[in-house]
């Protein structure tokens, strides 16, 4: 595995930040195969799982190597983008098309983030979204095309993932298996540690405050519990290093000063987001905690050949969400 050189641009296309070398994207094919034929082939049974966290442990070493760097510390970017992953493009079914698209049956492209995630953590879902999939499509859908979530094809504004929830990913990781017609579907990141500098002192106070309210996407079931959330801060933690909770199109200032913190909150984050482009075999892992992302428009033809990434989310610490995991699996009820 090689280290490529980081293109200077960071408004346009992105390179890999590492490159599988074929012989180690033999290797993690030949792995992800195994969860394929071997024992269980449900993604979503616990002993498939445990087949995942083992499969990590013989990943090939810079990978691995690689992965545990960026979670002692996700860089100024908050992203990592590694090339060369075996996607199996010429034996790829038609671009699921249909709402809820999600991948229950082991492949090798959902071996390959389920075994990722094991090894940032422990992989993650909702109930009330995707039906609680740990591997979700992400995949234009017909009729949708202006939905704001992951079956659109418009732009998705700014967000961190489920930051409305009291257990939101620590991670989000996302395989590309096919790219868009035309090249141009671009996924947009920015990360705190390269937009915090751009906030004036008034910006940041009041960002730290709890004068916010962050609903769930729409992507999210609606919630049959009537609770109103309450308001609580954009960024917390260090001053220095902040965490992010936020989503443009579902928070909702709550003063004027919150107002006026969260628009300069997100020319901050355009004036310093990157776009990845991404192609057949590139994974990106999101630092969940400390960036933002959405997603540039595309035009899908719906001809079984669109854009498609699958999705898993990772947590550090699942043992912190135990309250909300029924029967201490991998899957948030509530």
């Amino acid at each position: 595995m090689t280290e490529t050189t980081p293109r200077t641009e960071r408004r346009t296309a992105v390179a890999a930040d590492w490159q599988l070398d074929p012989a180690d994207a033999h290797a993690c094919e030949q792995l992800a195969r195994t969860l394929c034929t071997d024992g269980p082939d449900r993604v979503d049974n616990p002993a498939w799982v445990d087949r995942a966290r083992d499969a990590w442990d013989e990943l090939p070493l810079p990978l691995r190597r690689a992965l545990r760097r960026f979670r002692r510390h996700s860089g100024p970017h908050g992203t990592l983008v590694i090339g060369g992953l075996p996607v199996g493009r010429a034996t790829l079914p038609p671009t699921p098309a249909v709402p809820g698209s999600v991948q229950r049956r082991a492949t090798v492209p959902a071996g390959l983030p389920a075994m990722v995630a094991c090894g940032l953590g422990e992989p993650l879902a909702y109930r009330a979204e995707k039906s609680g999939a740990l591997v979700q499509d992400v995949v234009p859908v017909p009729g949708q095309e202006s939905f704001h979530g992951n079956a659109g094809s418009a732009p998705l504004s700014f967000h961190s993932e489920n930051g409305f929830h009291p257990h939101p990913p620590d991670y989000v990781v996302f395989l590309c298996l096919r790219a868009d017609h035309d090249g141009t579907a671009g996924m947009r990141v920015a990360g705190i540690r390269r937009a915090l500098p751009l906030l004036t002192p008034a910006g940041r106070e009041a960002l730290f405050a709890p004068e916010f309210i962050t609903a769930p996407p729409p992507s999210f079931a609606p919630d049959a519990s009537g609770d109103a959330p309450e308001p609580v801060p954009v960024l917390f933690g260090a001053a220095d290093d902040p965490d992010i909770r936020m989503a443009q199109l579902v928070t909702t200032p709550l003063t004027p000063r919150a107002a006026a913190a969260l628009a300069e909150f997100g020319r901050a984050c355009e004036a310093t987001a990157r776009t990845l482009r991404l192609t057949p075999g590139d994974l990106v892992v999101l630092d969940n905690r400390v960036t933002v992302h959405g997603r540039t428009a595309f035009r899908p033809r719906y001809d079984g050949a669109d854009r498609w990434l699958q999705r898993t989310y990772v947590t550090t610490d699942l043992r912190r969400s135990r309250d909300h995991r029924p029967d201490d699996g991998h899957v948030l009820a509530r």
